[in-house]
């Protein structure tokens, strides 16, 4: 599905690989000028390269989505740059080991809850006086599946996007007068990186990962990747406060 945000100005979190690459292409593609925010310096520049190649325009900031002034100096980019923000996908986010509740250590726990629910919380705060000053804009952030079910030795990660469903339907209600949408997805198993990561840590052959799922297979990032520029396009102008299940059938079940 092609948008149109010729004009529009985007900000991708964790945009350098799997699922924010991919959104951060597509919103290229659409004609947004998109800055691409990641730890890997590297695999960042790499992305905003693969950007510009296929025609689009994008910039690149090496950013900590768990330090204030990280976030800060990101947002500043795009307004300084391309002179405001009017989208943005909140997807930064690293895994847990997978541990029973009382088995996570004190450090395990301050180092998850403080990129995948604080990082987001910190874009959020950052993002939203910015598209306030544009008179309104659209916030997607990444949550999961794991923020809509329980999970066995799931407990710091489910419990990191769960924060994140919670802090979009409240987000949603806070500026919902201000002309700022903010929805949710929450992907199941798709293929990326972070996933790859996963099944080592769990010792689980991907096939195990495809059965989990109702239609027989794990999504692939431009799947998600389609779901966040719906949300953040006109099309979807009614829609806000939404945590959406872009899950191959899977918490349904």
């Amino acid at each position: 599905m092609q948008h149109d945000f010729t004009g529009k100005v985007a900000v991708v979190t964790g945009g350098a690989s799997g699922i924010g690459r991919a959104t951060a292409r597509a919103f290229a593609l659409g004609g947004a000028s998109v800055v691409v925010a990641d730890l890997d310096a590297a695999a960042l520049d790499d992305a905003v390269r693969s950007i510009k190649d296929s025609g689009g325009e994008g910039v690149g900031v090496v950013t900590d989505v768990s330090q204030a002034t990280d976030v800060e100096r990101m947002v500043a980019l795009a307004t300084d740059t391309y002179g405001g923000l009017d989208m943005a996908f909140n997807n930064a986010g690293i895994e847990a080991a997978p541990r029973a509740v009382a088995d996570v250590t004190e450090e395990e726990w301050d180092r998850v809850q403080a990129v995948n629910a604080k990082g987001v919380w910190l874009s959020m705060k950052y993002e939203i006086p910015a598209m306030a000053a544009r008179g309104g804009g659209a916030i997607v952030n990444a949550s999961s599946i794991l923020g809509l079910v329980g999970s066995a030795n799931g407990s710091l990660y489910s419990a990191t996007k769960h924060a994140v469903a919670g802090l979009t339907r409240s987000a949603a209600l806070d500026y919902a007068q201000a002309g700022i949408r903010v929805n949710a997805t929450s992907p199941g198993m798709i293929e990326t990186p972070l996933m790859a990561r996963t099944a080592v840590k769990m010792d689980v052959p991907a096939e195990v990962f495809h059965g989990m799922h109702p239609l027989g297979r794990m999504g692939k990032s431009p799947e998600v990747a389609d779901a966040v520029l719906w949300l953040c396009s006109d099309a979807a102008s009614f829609v806000t406060g939404v945590v959406l299940p872009v899950d191959g059938g899977y918490s349904a079940q």
